[in-house]
């Protein structure tokens, strides 16, 4: 079967980590290349089941894709199979890849229409979808949806720019939209837009193609429409999730450290967080360095507060590492509360960590307090489920630093997200192997 990691723990790890392209990037900037014609080169792509079904899905619908190396595909989604959308094919896989709705948004700018599978997904509490579809509507796009065969059909012949305020500043929701945005005619004004650095870059790479977007890395986007756009190339960010998840590998397993080629600048506060728990971070280059550190203090407010540690959409603290500060803070000298207000089942997995010899109370789905065990005491090995992708190496990271044994199992959940993520532990000194 192979679908569980078994980690022999307590051992400190040594050397040097190169982060993965950036998933969430990823998915939008494939589904971009629907927009013209021409073609597209993309490279750093992450080798995941996530991506990977999106670029078949892309292959699916008529794209002429290439692999030109093992990280890099050309794409030329010249002729577009129209009647795919309609197929049973379409309705399994886009509905199972919560990524495939980044494709409506090429697709009514570029044809003037898109059918849509009801989508599924991750179990982090609903996220819904509203945000995409009523930035559509106001372009202009009329949606339609027929119980019968579960698909959304969405008339888009006639997308006029205009002024969206968003109703939540989703990353994707705004990707879009924008997306939809540069090819209608006249000027969209989208404001509460998402900011993070993979929105940048989608809009970077459209400007290339031939788009007109301002307003870049505020939350104030506006699109100028254009008729045409032409092929360009791309390389993904590094994803910051897996930066933030092997800082906090090194700060909990006592380790040394380098995370290589990190674009350092487009970290925002993630480094300053983790300084928070104590971690020493150093800035070599464009590599963060990490020493191995006996003990890490969390620092307290300057009133002598207890430290809180909350998500907020970009440039705050993604939520997407709040599982991973609050396994490291386990072993930290120190309280935090953790804060997770953007989601509401994210925090379900401190029972683990309660098993593992944990002093965490989990005062309501939001919130959990974490009470610093200072390496006073090592956690203890486990068997145990992962039950999303964040949780899932938030646990491999307690497992990795416990006395003994541990089992993780439904790991397909952790290979979503991070790429062959047990060699590249096993290449830092980790005794991981599948079972």
């Amino acid at each position: 079967m192979n679908n569980a990691f078994e980690i022999i723990g307590g051992k400190p790890l040594k050397g040097e980590i190169i982060p993965q392209g950036a998933k969430n990037e990823a998915l939008q900037i494939l589904s971009a290349v629907l927009l013209t014609s021409e073609k597209v080169t993309i490279s750093n792509i992450p080798d995941i089941k996530d991506v990977n079904k999106l670029i078949e899905l892309l292959g699916d619908m008529g794209v002429v894709v290439e692999r030109l190396a093992p990280d890099t595909y050309s794409f030329e989604a010249k002729d577009i199979d129209q009647n795919f959308f309609q197929s049973d094919a379409f309705r399994n896989k886009g509905g199972s890849l919560r990524g495939s709705v980044m494709i409506v948004g090429p697709l009514l700018a570029r044809f003037g229409k898109a059918a849509i599978p009801k989508p599924g997904g991750d179990k982090i509490g609903r996220r819904r979808l509203d945000t995409h579809f009523l930035g559509f509507e106001k372009l202009g796009a009329k949606f339609n949806y027929d119980p019968e065969s579960g698909f959304f059909n969405v008339d888009a012949s006639d997308l006029k720019g205009t002024y969206i305020l968003l109703d939540e500043a989703s990353v994707t929701g705004t990707a879009n939209v924008v997306m939809a945005a540069v090819l209608a005619k006249g000027t969209t004004t989208i404001y509460n837009a998402a900011c993070e650095p993979y929105l940048q870059q989608l809009c970077k790479m459209l400007n290339r193609m031939g788009a007109k977007i301002s307003g870049i890395g505020s939350n104030l986007l506006t699109i100028e429409g254009v008729t045409v756009l032409k092929g360009t190339e791309h390389r993904l960010l590094p994803d910051m999730i897996e930066i933030g998840s092997f800082i906090g590998l090194a700060a909990m397993t006592g380790s040394e450290i380098t995370i290589k080629d990190v674009h350092y600048d487009e970290l925002g506060m993630i480094p300053d967080v983790f300084r928070k728990l104590g971690i020493r971070i150093e800035r070599k280059g464009d590599d963060i360095y990490i020493p191995a550190q006996k003990h890490y203090e969390i620092e307290t407010f300057i009133d002598g507060a207890i430290m809180t540690i909350a998500d907020a959409p970009w440039p705050g603290f993604t939520p997407d590492l709040l599982s991973i500060v609050l396994v490291v803070a386990i072993q930290a000298k120190g309280s935090v509360l953790i804060h997770q207000k953007m989601f509401e089942s994210r925090l379900f997995f401190v029972d683990k960590l309660l098993d593992m010899g944990a002093q965490i109370i989990l005062c309501d789905p939001h919130r959990a307090t974490v009470i610093g065990l200072d390496n006073q005491v090592q956690l203890r090995g486990i068997s145990m489920t992962s039950p999303d992708i964040r949780a899932g190496v938030s646990l491999l990271i307690a497992a990795l630093s416990a006395q003994g044994k541990s089992t993780i199992y439904n790991i397909e959940q952790i290979e979503r997200g991070y790429q062959h993520i047990d060699d590249r532990l096993r290449a830092l000194g980790a005794d991981i192997k599948r079972i």
